[in-house]
């Protein structure tokens, strides 16, 4: 099998296109270390369970569909508990921060960290960094046990707070140095992973006995390779209650119209997810695909059709949907917050009063309109059963990496497995919806609304999605340097 490195992931190849993206390791850059009998070996809980350990070659397919002659393909290494780790637990200090936007979880992942830290490898020390990145040089820490962090995955939020930006790569790493920290765990989305993979490097670069693991964090589940992201389910179980609400509104009303905004900056997958669940919904839009509003085939034909025929109708729409069509209409460019995300204009509020105004002008149906905005609502509630189970699989799963010595990845679901993913992988090409997919024709066949795609458009969408297309910018892309 040939070895090489590329970046921030050990790429390994083996017979019939078999490609293992690895994650780094502490041994690739410190010599001799120490290995320890993983301390899981004593564990009472885990006498009765046949096999725990995770075999040293088991590796995870990104492609789990395949033709008989198609090659193996993209590989990531399992995540679990191995034989034997690089720390001892009485010498491991270790920190947890959380970063980024708030979204359900944040509060059980710490809890689950804390938990596994003291209960399966018996390590005792573990510090919170208030207030994101900046908590590192700006402000206190606390220390976290079983007992202080018992309950806090019945709130929302996160009781270490969070923040954007205040990434000061040698502030960090210094603070890491100086407090004796050698396990750093990153909970928050692509832009603090971005940063999580540069305090990797400048450890690395140091040569500290030091991990850098990640937990993606985003209520959007913009983040690739990764089956979903925590908090996803609940915030589409929340989303419901206002599509329910809207629909309440808008039926109750003469020619009533509801409309709802969502989180998706970038990605619609609420939006679509909601949208599938709900069956009340006549129209949803999200950043993915594109609409106009004037002219034949356009929103506001469809609105007025779908009025007539129904008397009512409930439209759903992700927060990044249409910000061209906004920016251009108040003749305003976009600046960028902390995070380096653009600042979004609210879309849902200048769709509602461009419908009205449509319906002012050019119609003699009067409508009444209510719109609802629950994104703040949603990202603040506590996680439900199913992402709670979630966050207690990644928070372990990241502890047994970090004990085996991987450092600079990030864990998470691949087709169902837990797997460990070199941060370039998940930094570099966010998740989005693919609008020739099938799930995004389910979302079409299930609200009978237009795809508002002229026929040339379509054509550009068709080709970027072409089986391939995204491999080989991915080679391309390794071939001159940028991972």
């Amino acid at each position: 099998m040939e070895e090489h490195k590329n970046g921030q992931m050990k790429i390994e190849t083996g017979e019939y296109g078999y490609v293992l993206e690895d994650v780094p390791h502490l041994s690739d850059y410190i010599p001799n270390l120490n290995t320890y009998p993983n301390p899981m070996r004593f564990n009472p809980a885990y006498s009765v369970v046949k096999q725990y350990f995770v075999d040293l070659d088991d590796t995870v397919p990104e492609k789990v569909v395949f033709q008989k002659n198609d090659p193996r393909g993209v590989h990531f290494r399992r995540a679990g508990p191995r034989q034997n780790v690089y720390f001892s637990p009485d010498d491991v200090h270790a920190c947890i921060v959380t970063c980024g936007g708030l979204c359900p979880g944040l509060n059980t992942v710490i809890r689950e960290l804390v938990c596994a830290l003291y209960h399966m490898y018996g390590v005792t020390k573990v510090l919170g960094i208030d207030g994101g990145y900046r908590g590192f040089y700006s402000k206190n820490t606390r220390t976290l046990t079983p007992k202080v962090v018992n309950d806090i995955h019945k709130r929302g939020g996160t009781i270490l707070g969070s923040s954007r930006g205040g990434h000061d790569k040698s502030k960090i790493v210094d603070s890491i140095q100086d407090r004796g920290i050698n396990q750093v765990y990153i909970i928050g989305g692509d832009g603090t992973q971005k940063g999580a993979a540069i305090i990797f490097e400048e450890i690395k670069k140091r040569g500290l006995k030091a991990i850098v693991a990640g937990i993606p964090k985003t209520i959007d589940n913009d983040i690739a390779v990764i089956d979903r992201s925590f908090g996803f389910d609940t915030a589409v179980e929340e989303a419901q209650r206002a599509i329910n609400a809207a629909h309440v509104e808008a039926e109750s009303a003469e020619n009533g119209i509801g409309v709802v905004k969502l989180m998706g900056r970038y990605s619609g997958f609420i939006a679509m997810y909601a949208t599938l669940a709900s069956r009340d919904v006549d129209l949803c839009l999200i950043p993915e695909s594109p609409f106009f509003l004037e002219g034949e085939g356009g929103l506001f034909e469809y609105v007025e059709k779908r009025v007539k025929e129904h008397g009512h109708m409930v439209i759903v729409v992700a927060e990044g949907a249409g910000q061209e069509l906004v920016a251009e209409s108040n003749n305003c460019s976009t600046a960028n917050d902390a995070s380096g995300n653009k600042r979004l204009k609210d879309v849902g509020m200048w769709l509602s009063e461009n419908i009205k105004d449509h319906f002012a002008r050019k119609s003699n149906m009067s409508i009444t309109l209510k719109y609802i905005d629950p994104t703040y609502m949603i990202r603040a509630v506590p996680s439900n059963a199913s992402d709670n189970i979630y966050c207690t699989l990644l928070a372990q799963s990241c502890v047994h990496g970090a004990m085996a010595g991987f450092t600079g990845f990030i864990t998470g679901l691949v087709h169902g497995r837990q797997t460990y993913i070199p941060f370039n992988r998940i930094v570099d090409h966010p998740n989005k919806v693919v609008i020739t997919d099938r799930m995004w024709a389910r979302v079409l066949a299930s609200t009978n609304q237009p795809s508002f795609l002229r026929p040339t458009e379509l054509i550009e969408f068709q080709r970027a999605e072409e089986p391939g297309s995204q491999l080989l910018e991915r080679q391309s892309s390794r071939s001159s340097g940028k991972n």
